[in-house]
């Protein structure tokens, strides 16, 4: 099964151009199939946040009317499969509050997930996911009817589970890292795992509190929250953010060469993971959201403003000279983040020399600083190579950011390349060339 993917697209609306048309030529043909006056939009399993239009919490109600009717279907899929049967479904979706929806509605119905495979299907080449944080992966999951809980069988809770979600993607991010798969698509290549690991221990519920949201303290939007609050309660969206934590540690492992003594502060982690993970400097805010929180920062006061803007429903991250032109950057020496030194760095090569840039981080120390070349290291696996040596030109935010990579890397060259070891992503572009 190939289920509407949430709020990615609205089929009935695109297909009143369609619909018109055919109404007009195959409707002369076989008009029984043609009777409405335009597509069926209310009965859509989307979550469209256009037929709640005027009512507060639009898009809330959305997301749960899709979950309601994706469960209806899932029940029905229940009903008519074998005890024995198998349904495969495939998905796909950068947001995980779309898989939290899919997998309530999938686990409410009577399924188990026994298994999953990520699996390629955009090419890399498509004009609508080009220059974008698009997945190029779909998510194949395999689920079967799960067998009737005993009536005497004692409640499962949160804190026991975790640490085995946590242990199935660990075992399985690095074989998906070896079949090619990176970015974004290895976070959601993990939501596979997780959930397989968490729908075996469905129901669930916590043994201790969580923390009311913010948003819920918030008098002005208790309408988006027409549901009680249940602090106990227990979603799948919980696995997800396990999954992204995991994974966030396997990354910065994998392109730190695993250099476990060696700690990167929190903005630098967000910096490095945001880029590693979406590929373009451009991203959801819901998304960079979960990463802040997976690396333990404060979006909204430590990086929005600091280290990106924010635009509309996306994340903007700022290459070096934005970031000094908005007279952002932090303390030179990187008492607050590395990433403030790196971009001091940088913008110096930039606008003056390499030697100006080199004198500056030897006077401060910062070229013996293990840390230091650590951030450098892993900013320069991420940033998108410049044209100097990729021959490939990139333009707007991309190009900025690849004058950060050519900035650091000569720098790299000029003063620490017996420390700092060459990207491995130049590397790539050396042999191609």
């Amino acid at each position: 099964m190939d289920p509407p993917y949430y709020d990615n697209v609205m089929y009935a609306e695109l297909s009143y151009f369609f619909y018109v048309w055919l109404k007009r030529t195959a409707g002369q043909v076989a008009p029984e199939f043609f009777t409405r006056t335009g597509p069926d939009i209310e009965n859509e399993a989307v979550a469209n946040a256009a037929k709640f239009v005027g009512q507060k919490g639009a898009k809330a109600l959305a997301g749960r009317d899709y979950q309601q009717r994706m469960a209806h279907i899932f029940e029905e899929c229940r009903r008519v499969l074998k005890p024995n049967g198998i349904m495969t479904l495939m998905f796909t979706h950068k947001a995980t509050g779309a898989w939290d929806a899919l997998t309530k509605g999938l686990m409410q119905a009577g399924f188990i997930i026994t298994a999953s495979w990520p699996i390629n299907t955009e090419a890399e080449g498509s004009l609508h996911i080009k220059d974008k944080s698009a997945a190029n992966s779909t998510i194949f999951l395999v689920c079967r009817p799960r067998l009737a809980a005993l009536p005497d069988a004692e409640s499962e809770y949160w804190e026991d589970v975790e640490p085995l979600v946590a242990a199935a993607v660990r075992r399985r991010v690095e074989e998906f890292q070896k079949a090619g798969i990176g970015g974004v698509d290895l976070y959601l290549a993990c939501f596979g795992p997780a959930l397989e690991e968490f729908s075996r221990h469905w129901p669930l519920k916590r043994g201790t509190p969580r923390p009311t949201p913010e948003a819920k303290r918030r008098q002005r939007q208790t309408a988006l929250f027409e549901e009680e609050w249940d602090p106990y309660a227990v979603t799948p969206e919980d696995a997800l953010d396990a999954a992204r934590r995991e994974v966030k540690r396997w990354r910065l492992e994998a392109l730190g060469q695993k250099q476990g003594r060696t700690e990167l502060d929190p903005l630098t982690s967000f910096f490095v993971l945001a880029w590693d993970s979406f590929r373009a400097p451009v991203f959801p805010y819901d998304e960079a959201l979960r990463l802040a929180r997976a690396v333990g920062v404060d979006l909204d006061s430590q990086v929005v403003g600091v280290l990106a803007e924010k635009k509309g429903s996306d994340l903007l991250l700022w290459d070096s000279g934005k970031r000094a032109a908005k007279a952002s950057l932090g303390a030179p020496d990187g008492s607050r983040a590395m990433i403030d030194a790196l971009h001091h760095a940088a913008h110096s090569a930039r606008t003056k020399t390499l030697a100006a840039a080199k004198e500056a981080l030897e006077k401060r120390g910062l070229l013996g600083e293990a840390s230091f070349r650590l951030a450098l290291q892993l900013v320069l696996e991420v940033l998108p190579v410049s044209r100097a040596f990729s021959g490939v030109t990139l333009d707007g935010d991309v190009g900025a950011a690849s004058n950060d990579f050519e900035a650091l890397e000569n720098l790299r060259r000029l003063a620490l390349s017996d420390e700092v070891p060459a990207p491995e992503q130049l590397k790539l572009w050396t042999e191609m060339a």
